[in-house]
């Protein structure tokens, strides 16, 4: 599988929380270091017996690991939902009695292992990563911190999550895998859960499965329809959708089937959404690679704004769009894209003197950071738009070809 996108990208300064409690941070530093520097598990893989793989599934979908006792991976990545959430809220409750507001939209977990590590192409552009900002650096990290965030499984300490699984179901499976003494090592039980979460999502074939209606083009099993024919057009013409650019999908180098995201990082300057709790506040922005949440390029102000362009793969089953979950129709989504700067007032408050006040979820000294170049946001007011409503219908209905679990119907077989 071809996972290292081209180094030639966009210029990092184009592509491109309330934060949790003090103690929280403190206590996830204190367990990052020892954690990767402990050895992974290597373990065979016995399919007819429980293993890491089997044992994730199970602790993937375990509320009793949670303060609440009703909050798991899948409460928030919804395995029928392409591993998304199921729900139209902007963000997410959690906490010991779920009532603490998250800070962003949840994002997708299918096709997740195939991200690359967060890197600077040779260019300067950033690219790959964990999470919408992409601090963590692999699996283990990246399913570290839900277990102990104060917005969501919320977890006070080691102890309490060693605890939890020492109780499950499945705590004899637990030991089989990882060691019947496994429960007396805070510091490896920990290990073991995020090493199990990771290997479910890694070698799980539900979180890759490849059977969009699309794939099956690809493949030469079946024609599109021509509506479908014509928005994959305006998806690839450099004049139009322009997508192909941020989300390419042509099959790699190796034939490997394409991801539709490049994995870089883009800012769209989204409205600012005030039904996220923390945006009450005007003094808190999301910054996405600068801060907050991440903290070790807080210098970078050109990355400011700049989120991870995500895959496009089961786009159509989404119930909210971009890290904010501002819009919540795939419709509304794909206008923003080419309404922005033709209709600012269509999606921006407007100020005293009646104009609209763009990219409002950004400083004013950083506005500059947003992307107003590419295609389609690269229009003026009164210009035309890159793309009419008949041929935002046409896109969308390619858009529906990248939902799996397609089926082919006999008539449709080449």
């Amino acid at each position: 599988m071809n996972q290292n996108p081209p180094a030639t990208a966009r210029v990092a300064s184009k592509r491109l929380f309330r934060p949790v409690a003090l103690t929280t941070i403190a206590l996830l530093c204190a367990l990052a270091t020892p954690i990767l520097r402990a050895p992974v598990f290597a373990l065979a893989t016995n399919p007819a017996g429980p293993n890491p793989v089997t044992l994730g599934e199970k602790i993937f979908a375990d509320v009793s690991l949670s303060a609440s006792g009703a909050m798991a991976c899948a409460t928030c990545h919804d395995p029928q939902r392409a591993h998304a959430q199921s729900n139209d809220l902007p963000v997410q409750l959690g906490g010991a009695n779920l009532d603490v507001p998250g800070f962003r939209a949840v994002p997708s977990l299918q096709y997740i292992s195939l991200m690359p590590a967060f890197f600077f192409a040779d260019d300067g552009t950033p690219i790959g990563g964990f999470n919408r900002d992409g601090r963590a650096k692999d699996l283990l990290v990246q399913a570290l911190r839900p277990l102990f965030a104060a917005h969501e499984m919320a977890n006070a300490t080691p102890a309490d999550l060693v605890a939890r699984p020492a109780s499950a179901p499945y705590a004899g499976e637990f030991r089989q895998v990882f060691g019947q003494n496994i429960f007396d090592d805070e510091q490896g039980t920990v290990l073991a859960v995020t090493f199990a979460l990771a290997q479910y999502q890694k070698l799980d074939p539900d979180f890759r499965p490849f059977d969009s209606k699309y794939d099956y083009f690809l493949a030469g099993k079946l024609r599109l329809e021509p509506a479908e024919l014509r928005g994959l057009a305006l998806f690839n013409r450099a004049d139009k959708g322009g997508c192909a650019a941020c989300h390419p999908n042509a099959r790699g180098p190796d034939n490997s089937p394409p991801m539709f995201t490049d994995f870089t990082y883009d800012n769209l300057g989204v409205p600012r959404n005030t039904d996220i709790p923390a945006n009450a506040d005007p003094g808190y922005d999301d910054m996405g690679l600068c801060g907050p949440e991440r903290t070790d390029l807080a210098d970078r102000k050109d990355l400011c704004g700049a989120f991870k362009v995500p895959s496009l793969r089961n786009v159509a089953t989404r119930k909210v769009f971009f890290h904010n979950g501002q819009f919540k129709t795939l419709r509304d989504a794909l206008r923003f894209y080419v309404r922005r700067d033709t209709n600012p007032e269509q999606f921006y408050p407007i100020a005293a003197d009646g104009m609209a006040e763009k990219f409002n979820d950004l400083p004013p000294a950083l506005h500059g950071n947003v992307n107003t170049e590419e295609v389609p946001y690269d229009r003026l007011p009164g210009e035309a738009l890159r793309l009419t409503e008949a041929e935002l219908a046409d896109l969308e209905t390619f858009l529906n070809t990248l939902t799996d679990g397609y089926q082919i119907a006999p008539a449709a077989k080449r």
